[in-house]
């Protein structure tokens, strides 16, 4: 049921959000309480102690969850699995917006520490500036929800993935120390970034029903693996693409004030970067994701009906035997 996954995904990332909200307002107090004026001691100690109630809560996690659906087995090897998902035109291009989106956040989110320092000049409202953001995110996780019974979540997805690119863009033309336009523009990012998330896991688990339908073969583990593939190499390409424009502008981490290049790349990691990583992902959609409404009811409906079928051909089988 396309609306229960936009709903539960909706919860998930409203949750994870406050989550990863707490421990980034909890972290800087427990540097200083642990170690003092030793910030090294601090933050050794404060991710310590963060690991080990991530570990405690994963551990509950692992033991208290039961697969409740059993899974029929498959005969097919890993090989031609990884051939279907690939011929599902659908999967690549979720994969290809995974990339783009998963680009965006990471790079603006590894360089806001840079931006705060030196675009804003005040290092110590990072801890503000983020958990703006944060509190943006949790905002457009409880969002997704109503705005996709109001609308078809594509066009919520692409719609939103553009106003993303033009905010971007406008955040360029901000005067730097302009502290209080760049919070309220954080906040904005944070709410429609985290807003089209959700949605675009729900995406993922829909090309796996149209797989089905195409071929057949319904490959959930697969799909998703495959999709949290290409998000970890968004995540690698995110944060490289920030060492080696920074590098490439002779950025110094010991300097007191850095050269007229390092901070234009700075804003520009912060604002046109994810603004054409914005852009290519609404441009996509729009243009080559054909999962919308309409016809993922269709195919969802033509999926039950077989079912319906090979349960009503297995249970005459039984009673004939």
């Amino acid at each position: 049921d396309p609306t229960q996954r936009i709903s539960l995904q909706s919860w998930r990332f409203v949750l994870a959000t406050a989550g990863g909200m707490l421990s980034t307002v909890l972290m800087m107090p427990l540097v200083k309480l642990i170690g003092g004026e030793n910030k090294a001691l601090g933050f050794q100690g404060g991710i310590a102690a963060l690991s080990v109630v991530a570990f405690l809560m994963l551990a509950f996690c692992f033991f208290t969850t039961k697969e409740r659906v059993e899974a029929p087995a498959t005969h097919t090897s890993m090989r031609e699995d990884l051939r279907d998902i690939w011929h599902n035109d659908q999967w690549r291009i979720v994969g290809l917006l995974t990339i783009l989106n998963i680009l965006a956040v990471c790079v603006r989110g590894g360089a806001m520490m840079y931006y705060v320092t030196w675009i804003l000049g005040k290092p110590g409202v990072f801890v503000a500036f983020l958990t703006t953001y944060c509190v943006g995110n949790l905002i457009g996780s409880a969002l997704a929800k109503p705005l996709t019974d109001w609308k078809c979540k594509v066009s919520v997805f692409w719609w939103t993935n553009a106003l993303l690119a033009v905010i971007s863009v406008a955040m360029f033309f901000v005067p730097m120390h302009a502290t209080i336009a760049m919070f309220v523009f954080i906040f904005v990012i944070g709410v429609l970034h985290q807003l089209v998330t959700p949605i675009q896991w729900v995406m993922m688990s829909d090309t796996v029903d149209y797989g089905e339908w195409c071929n057949g073969k319904r490959l959930t583990g697969i799909s998703f693996a495959g999709t949290l593939f290409v998000l970890k190499l968004g995540l690698a390409l995110g944060g490289a693409l920030i060492g080696w424009m920074l590098a490439g502008g002779g950025y110094d981490a010991a300097a007191k004030t850095q050269n007229s290049a390092t901070i234009s790349i700075i804003i520009a990691l912060f604002t046109i970067v994810p603004a054409i990583c914005y852009l290519l992902s609404a441009a996509i959609a729009k243009r080559y994701y054909t999962l919308k409404s309409p016809f993922l009811k269709t195919i969802l409906e033509q999926l039950a009906q077989g079912a319906h079928r090979n349960e009503q051909e297995f249970t005459h089988k039984e009673l004939q035997n």
